[in-house]
């Protein structure tokens, strides 16, 4: 509706593609009109339902000479499931006119020498293990996907590509950049913000003992370099037995793994945090930002608790709508995952953002997340999503709204949902789509009260 903020969430299965409309945002050669902004268009698995969601997106957009104008497109961070769908070839007829990436995804940043070492080691070990064709489990084929030849693709499309294609330079964006940098030339009528990520990549998220990090990496992965597949069926070294030597390949493949893992936290943790305010509004949208106990100077810290340690005004005050990180995974919304009670660093920053209602009234703020249940227990975390819908009003009881066929047909029930479906849960992708039919979920932001809507 006029006046209405919308944010859109595609459902495109363990991904995010989120539209953003602001109304009368954007002002130019005295035109006001709606800004219009992307943040992210990726999923794990076939890039079908991507497809389906930008041509989509395309009938929301306006006209902008021989095709569609979009105003910023923002890029979290760089895996696949949230960058798979950047095909160049499928934002031809999409004039992009401001292209936002997290500093950590800029080559050439040398606070960020340590994380890019760390990703190009993990690339080529998992490269070399994909080389090996093994059985792997769903939780470690999903690991070395991260590093796949597409993914590189998607990347440099984002860094050279479409810069090319639209005629812009991309801003690679971090904390602390002045509201003036954040500004693009055409907005008017709200401010954004980026909590997260800091310049200084090496220093936040791998702390003092990033070289000692580069090295175990190293040692981990020895016999998993390069000629992978020679190694595979040549005979084992003359001074070690046969089976001493499949067993030392499969300690370093575990190690390369839990490496590849810990390198996997590094990008989460350097997801752009964009904080948008309109109209007295807070919106908050976190990529895949991650949180642990809690911050530790100079050494390797997570998202949530680097942005509470120092931006701690822009969280402390409660937001209107929260994006739910990493697909409502645990590791992904600050919160006390012992569920004991206890007033933890994360469970503080939950309260602050999203703060319980007090005298029985009823939550304001909104939520979504953009996911489908899987083989993991944590994606999406069910408890958590009943602590998130005790704090926002768009919930709901997905065991009263589905129907008995539809809910004996959700991935993994028994296991993981029939528990708790009977509570109240932010809206999620994955069930709406089977509620409604539709490819998406809209969520409605309403100015706030003393601010007027035409304006």
């Amino acid at each position: 509706m006029a006046g209405q903020l919308l944010i859109r969430a595609y459902n495109v299965g363990v991904g995010d593609c989120i539209y953003i409309r602001i109304p009368k945002a954007r002002k130019k050669g005295g035109k006001i009109d709606d800004f219009h902004i992307l943040i992210d268009c990726g999923k794990k698995g076939s890039a079908a339902e991507l497809k389906v969601a930008l041509d989509h997106l395309k009938g929301e957009l306006p006209i902008e000479g021989s095709g569609k104008r979009l105003d910023l497109l923002v890029v979290s961070h760089e895996h696949e499931d949230h960058i798979k769908g950047f095909d160049p070839a499928w934002f031809t007829d999409i004039r992009i006119e401001n292209l936002w990436m997290s500093v950590a995804m800029n080559r050439d940043h040398p606070q960020a020498k340590f994380a890019h070492q760390l990703h190009d080691m993990a690339a080529t070990a998992m490269r070399g293990i994909a080389a090996r064709n093994l059985a792997l489990s769903p939780e470690l084929a999903d690991i070395a996907a991260r590093y796949s030849i597409a993914n590189d693709g998607a990347v440099d499309a984002l860094r050279k590509v479409l810069p090319k294609q639209n005629g812009i330079t991309p801003l690679y964006v971090h904390a602390d950049m002045k509201p003036a940098q954040l500004q693009p030339a055409t907005l008017s009528g709200a401010t954004f913000k980026v909590l997260g990520p800091e310049f200084d990549i090496d220093t936040y998220y791998l702390g003092d003992a990033a070289e000692d990090i580069l090295h175990g990496f190293s040692a981990s992965t020895g016999l998993l370099k390069g000629k992978a597949k020679a190694r595979k069926t040549g005979p084992a070294p003359a001074n070690i037995s046969g089976s001493d030597f499949t067993r030392l390949q499969s300690r370093m493949m575990s190690g390369a793994f839990a490496f590849a893992e810990e390198e996997g936290e590094v990008v989460n943790n350097t997801s752009v945090m964009l904080l948008v305010e309109w109209r007295g509004r807070r919106l908050l949208f976190v990529g895949d930002a991650e949180w642990n106990s809690a911050y530790r100077d100079k050494k390797k810290n997570f998202a949530w608790n680097t942005a509470w340690k120092l931006h701690k005004p822009e969280l402390e005050t409660p937001v209107d709508f929260l994006k739910i990180g990493h697909h409502g995974s645990i590791n992904a919304t600050p919160w006390n995952s012992k569920e004991d009670g206890k007033l933890t660093e994360p469970a503080t920053i939950l309260n602050a953002i999203l703060p319980l209602p007090k005298d029985n009234a009823k939550p304001v703020a909104k939520a979504v997340v953009s996911t489908e249940r899987t083989f993991y227990p944590v994606i999406p975390r069910s408890t958590l999503l009943l602590e998130i819908g005790k704090r926002v009003s768009n919930t709901k009881k997905y065991s009263t709204a589905l129907s008995t066929d539809q809910l004996a047909q959700l991935p993994n029930y028994d296991d993981y949902e029939a528990r708790w479906l009977d509570r109240p849960q932010p809206l999620r992708t994955d069930l709406e789509a089977r509620l409604t039919g539709n490819g998406f979920v809209d969520i409605t932001i309403e100015p706030a009260e003393g601010f007027l809507r035409g304006l």
